[in-house]
């Protein structure tokens, strides 16, 4: 039996640093969580969803998808939730995950460690199959006005992992002249899961000064929080978007069903649309390790490692 961790329930984390007299307490827990216990089957493929969100918003977006691609394919998928992204690597090294549906940067790290190759690439609901990072405060924050002002200041980013929560906007400060060492501290998103709303809280709390977070993330809070009093600061250029990749030694007939499923998702099917819809894609492309050399260029240029 193999143990994940499945977030179910987002209503206790308490915002009280940075609100205004005039602003409501908000609660919002992104902590609460209960043991779910799988059982291998001999005939399984694992399908993890990298755990940039909640484990609720994962499952939220991608069961439509892993029902779809179980009758197309005839194959026995199953999503699985790791906890941590250094836990989603892991378990693509140790065979626990089949297909990864990661972010870029992680991508180039499993394939280096662990062999794992992309087949796939998502088409965003904005019709591109790249993405950016952004660069948040709060709007009264008046401190922070331009890049520049970001020196000295308080930085939670996503995870050292994340490819629009943390690297994309490292690189877009480099390009201004601004090192990590001019921030009086750079902290990651605590505990599992939900990270990309723990920087946005963090920030809307007054917590910290600036964060950043990857394009889209705004929306997965704006029923939680008032993001009209978060100011987008700055967006990085853009880089190759998230991806699908099979560990190493995945039966190639498997992938060929699961890779030729996920290429046939029609948007102008009503069926297949509220499948991309509720996933946030607007189609599969089909993409190659090629795809993804802008990345490990701007992990050269940082100095960055994709080796532990």
């Amino acid at each position: 039996m193999v143990i994940f961790r499945t977030l179910f329930t987002t209503v206790l984390l308490i915002l009280l640093a940075g609100c205004g007299d005039d602003e409501p307490v908000v609660k919002v827990d992104l902590s609460r969580t209960e043991q779910v216990t799988f059982t291998e089957e001999p005939d399984q493929i694992t399908y993890a969803y990298l755990p940039q969100y909640s484990h609720t918003v994962s499952y939220t977006r991608h069961h439509g998808l892993i029902n779809y691609l179980r009758k197309k394919t005839g194959l026995n998928l199953k999503q699985i939730f790791p906890d941590t992204f250094d836990q989603h690597m892991k378990m693509v090294g140790n065979r626990q995950i089949d297909i990864s549906f990661s972010n870029p940067l992680i991508y180039v790290k499993i394939a280096q460690r662990y062999g794992a190759r992309a087949f796939a690439l998502i088409v965003e609901g904005t019709g591109e199959h790249s993405f950016r990072g952004q660069i948040i405060t709060r709007k009264n924050n008046q401190a922070i006005q331009s890049l520049e002002d970001c020196k000295g200041k308080r930085w939670i980013a996503v995870d050292p992992s994340s490819a629009g929560g943390y690297l994309f906007p490292l690189g877009h400060f480099f390009k201004q002249g601004i090192f990590a060492d001019n921030f009086k501290a750079i902290d990651f998103a605590p505990g599992p899961g939900g990270k990309q709303e723990k920087v946005i809280l963090a920030v809307f709390t007054g917590r910290y000064d600036i964060g950043t977070i990857r394009e889209g993330a705004l929306d997965v809070v704006a029923g939680r929080i008032d993001v009209s009093k978060i100011r987008i600061l700055s967006r990085t250029q853009t880089y190759p978007g998230w991806v699908y990749a099979a560990r190493k030694g995945l039966a190639p007939d498997n992938l060929d069903k699961i890779k030729k499923a996920l290429v046939a998702l029609d948007f102008n099917q009503q069926d297949h649309r509220e499948i991309l819809e509720a996933a946030d894609f607007f189609k599969v492309i089909p993409a190659g390790d090629e795809d993804f050399h802008a990345v490990r260029e701007l992990m050269d240029t940082l100095g960055m490692e994709l080796t532990p």
